[in-house]
């Protein structure tokens, strides 16, 4: 199959998806096309009636006035009902055309929240979000335009050419002959601005995620100097962009002019070959007057129907980006039969048996990975950057799922309950904090929107983040700006920290958990860490060997495997490669 083969067949598949997400708005798009019908009817009695009025004055002193109030109340009562129908078209396809908008982007949200970890990892949150907006808008704005429009123009250039064969019959093959030409120009520019629209639409995904990812990372970019270069990054993008959408718009701005071209020669032909007839009485001059209006009115629907399917092509190209987003394979769904853990039964105990994940087919990670965790065990996981650390934690969460082996909670494989009801067993604090908008009191409770003020606040305390938010102007009432823009690094842990406390989980991970807090704060969390450990199971994730003295379980790996496993002391005598990994932090080893 062809290049061009395929993309008919794309834009085929686009259509049908697109029909199917309106056939609920069914009720909308019949009226929205009766309205057009009665639109046109009454707009193509215009011309007839207007060169009866014309014939009704010719010869001086021979006006007709009866007849020719009547047929300019005619013409009255026709505009009046062409009005009419337009703003009621307009409203059914405005209801529609954002009726579907809205679906669309329930779909892609919902979609999102069921897409494998893996699939976000891989794309650029700024292409998601053009997909889910941008290309959502230029979709909406394509099918407002399109569908009537279309239709309309269509029973425009039947309506014109019947009343143009009524009146007389060989001006009207004038008319005929001269069609093709516009409608040739029309395939000849759809054809060529359809590669630069998709285009277009790629490279502003592309742009998108660029600018979101200059803007989240602005700190660093400036801390290291990269701002001219993500300036140069963003120029070569923009002239990409340029480049694509200047020859989108050349090729669509063609239509106009080219299409207005042959109309105004089906116009010209028009008025030669009806003067001839006309001077030889072949046609009265009412009538002539009749057939220019529908010459003119014949044309004009080419015009506005190659401008149609130039943006008809654009929000079919939006679309298909859209409908790749939700065709997207999802998560594994939980087996019918899951197990719906309550947190209460929850006993604490994680087993691993040889497990076996890799990222890429051909790069393994974790091999034959085991371990045993005994109820209220607090391990430690520490090793070199890369060693599959913060993939033994997105496994035991179920981010991702292994390739072999077993993972199993409270003697439960962990495939077989509910990922709610798993995750719902762990309390986790990142090194990576992140707080949504709204209010200090919204995110700590954000595990349990139910809680009291009373346990919110028993919560900070226990996190040591109650006396910075009492100095905020607006206590726990203060809002809390995208990702907590407006709050230090320390005290979005802090809050972080406060969620578990409130949440109480049965078991956590902690992730580096107080990387972004001062020494002597960190001291009083680490108390208040101790006090919410007692007798949960704890996964400690960390850099700084110094924090994990007290765990029962230290396992040290290397390479996706456990090389060591043991309390802190026993590690270190036997001076092997934690005793390394210890004493860099203090001595500058090189491991």
């Amino acid at each position: 199959m062809s290049a061009k083969q395929r993309q008919r067949a794309v834009n085929k598949a686009v259509v049908l998806r697109v029909l199917r997400s309106i056939r609920r708005y069914w009720i909308f798009l019949v009226l929205s096309l009766v309205l057009a019908a009665l639109s046109v009817g009454t707009q193509l009695l215009v011309p007839v009636l207007t060169g009866n009025a014309i014939d009704e004055m010719l010869g001086a002193g021979q006006v007709n006035f009866p007849d020719l109030l009547e047929i300019l109340a005619a013409i009255a009562v026709s505009v009046g009902i062409t009005a009419v129908a337009q703003w009621g078209m307009n409203e059914c396809n405005n209801r529609m055309t954002f009726c579907v908008s809205r679906d669309l982007r329930n779909a892609a949200i919902r979609k999102i929240q069921v897409l494998p970890l893996k699939y976000l990892d891989a794309h650029p949150t700024g292409d998601l979000v053009s997909r889910v907006i941008a290309d959502v808008d230029v979709f909406s704005d394509g099918l407002l335009m399109g569908f009537t429009q279309l239709f309309s123009g269509v029973l425009t250039i039947l309506g014109t050419l019947g009343f143009m064969l009524y009146l007389n019959v060989p001006i009207t093959l004038v008319v005929v002959v001269i069609t093709p030409l516009s409608i040739f120009a029309a395939a000849f520019i759809a054809t060529h601005s359809e590669k630069y629209f998709r285009r277009q639409s790629e490279i502003r995904g592309e742009q998108t995620a660029l600018v979101s990812e200059m803007i989240e990372g602005q700190k660093v970019v400036q801390a290291f100097g990269q701002e001219q270069n993500n300036v140069e990054r963003f120029d070569e993008i923009n002239g990409r962009l340029q480049h694509a959408s200047l020859r989108a718009v050349f090729y669509s701005s063609l239509t106009n002019p080219v299409t207005r071209f042959v109309n105004s020669m089906v116009y010209a032909g028009v008025a030669i070959a009806g003067a001839v007839y006309a001077v030889n009485g072949g046609i009265t001059v009412g009538s002539l007057t009749s057939f220019l209006g529908y010459a003119n009115q014949y044309t004009k629907p080419f015009n506005e129907i190659s401008g149609v399917v130039t943006e008809l092509q654009n929000a079919l190209t939006c679309a298909a980006r859209l409908f790749e987003l939700l065709d997207e394979e999802e998560q594994a769904p939980d087996a019918p039969d899951a197990l719906d853990l309550p947190a209460d039964a929850v006993t604490g105990a994680v087993d691993l048996t040889h497990v076996a994940f890799r990222y890429e087919a051909d790069r393994p990670l974790i091999e034959d990975f085991n371990l045993h965790v005994r109820p209220g065990q607090h391990i430690a996981i520490v090793g070199p950057t890369g060693c599959g650390k913060t993939t033994l934690i997105n496994l035991l969460m179920r981010f991702y799922d292994v390739d072999s082996g077993t993972i199993a909670v409270s003697g439960h494989d962990i495939q077989s309950l509910k990922r709610r009801a798993l995750r719902g067993g762990y309390g986790m604090v990142l090194q990576d904090t992140w707080l949504k908008s709204g209010t200090i009191r919204e995110n700590i409770a954000y595990g349990r929107p139910d809680a009291t003020e009373e346990e919110i606040i028993a919560a900070a305390k226990r996190s040591h983040a109650h006396s910075f938010i009492k100095r905020l102007p607006g206590g726990y009432d203060s809002v809390v700006t995208e990702d907590g823009g407006n709050l230090s690094q320390g005290q979005k842990q802090l809050l972080c920290i406060a969620r578990v406390m409130l949440y109480l989980p049965p078991m956590l991970i902690l992730d580096e958990a107080t990387s972004s807090i001062d020494t002597r704060t960190e001291l009083k969390i680490q108390d208040a860490f101790g006090r919410l450990m007692a007798g949960r199971t704890t996964f400690i994730v960390a850099h700084r060997l110094s924090t994990i003295r007290q765990a029962d379980v230290i396992l040290v790996m290397r390479d996706g495997h456990i090389v060591e496993q043991g309390r802190h002391e026993e590690l270190m005598a036997k001076d092997g490669f934690y005793a390394k990994l210890y004493n860099s932090q203090f001595e500058g080893v090189q491991i």
